[in-house]
């Protein structure tokens, strides 16, 4: 389904100033077209919710419907526990899901093997269609569209019609958002690694220890430390897994299988 120019330009944040009315458009579009609530979080890793520019917390002040019962951004184990973000991970075009599986355009192995057990208790709800946004850095932003009546547990017919008009949306106003609130990270918009820092990192995010990538490049282990080392001060890591994260996020890696 096609979105009016008016619509996107409505949901696109430029300023702080733009947040509390771009957040009620977003919440008003969805609703006329499909009659779902919003969820929403620009940082799935973060227990800071979204606010706008006065401090208002967005999920209350607009996103939460009448007589909701569950304050979710309030959990601080929902990241960890709910299969929702977890998914969020692993995928990057919207699905939907309920206790029976996790439902995308195209098969995913790594979506199929998640944990689904006790799915309400932990999602917050019976069903839902989500948006993952991977941003800039390596930080993931997700929409969730939850039905108001709590007893629904099939999104299916609403998905198929409405998930790319629903991507759209939930992009523009995250990513905008983001854009209006971040902090300047301008060490890591012109960061570069040398050949041998992505060499390393590359047999390093393959599984291979110090050691292994020592003999493999020739190198003694005290240098294949010192490469990783420089390669996460640069990437701003606070350990070994961290670099990884971020120089996959930010391209030095390649595809990882």
């Amino acid at each position: 389904m096609l979105i009016a120019d008016t619509i996107i330009d409505s949901v696109r944040i430029n300023a702080p100033a733009d947040i509390r009315l771009a957040a009620e458009a977003f919440r008003d579009a969805v609703a006329d077209l499909t009659g779902l609530y919003v969820n929403v979080t620009h940082n799935i890793a973060a227990s800071a919710p979204m606010t706008d520019a006065d401090g208002s917390v967005l999920a209350s002040a607009v996103f939460q419907p009448e007589g909701a019962h569950v304050d979710w951004w309030k959990v601080p184990q929902l990241a960890l526990t709910s299969p929702l973000p977890r998914a969020c991970r692993l995928e990057a075009e919207p699905f939907w899901c309920n206790a029976h599986g996790i439902h995308a355009r195209s098969p995913s192995p790594l979506l199929q093997s998640l944990d689904l057990s006790d799915f309400e208790a932990r999602a917050l709800t019976r069903a839902a269609i989500v948006v993952p946004v991977h941003l800039p850095f390596g930080q993931i932003g997700a929409a969730s569209f939850i039905h108001p009546d709590e007893a629904v547990d099939d999104l299916s017919a609403l998905y198929q019609e409405h998930d790319e008009a629903l991507a759209l949306l939930a992009r523009i106003f995250i990513a905008s958002y983001v854009k209006a609130t971040e902090r300047p990270r301008e060490q890591l918009a012109g960061l570069a690694l040398t050949k041998r820092e992505v060499e390393c990192l590359r047999w390093a995010a393959a599984g291979k220890t110090n050691d292994e990538i020592a003999l493999i490049l020739g190198l003694k282990r005290t240098t294949i430390r010192f490469h990783i080392r420089a390669a996460a001060q640069k990437l701003d890591a606070v350990n070994r897994d961290q670099a990884l994260f971020k120089a996959a996020q930010l391209g030095f890696l390649g595809t990882l299988r």
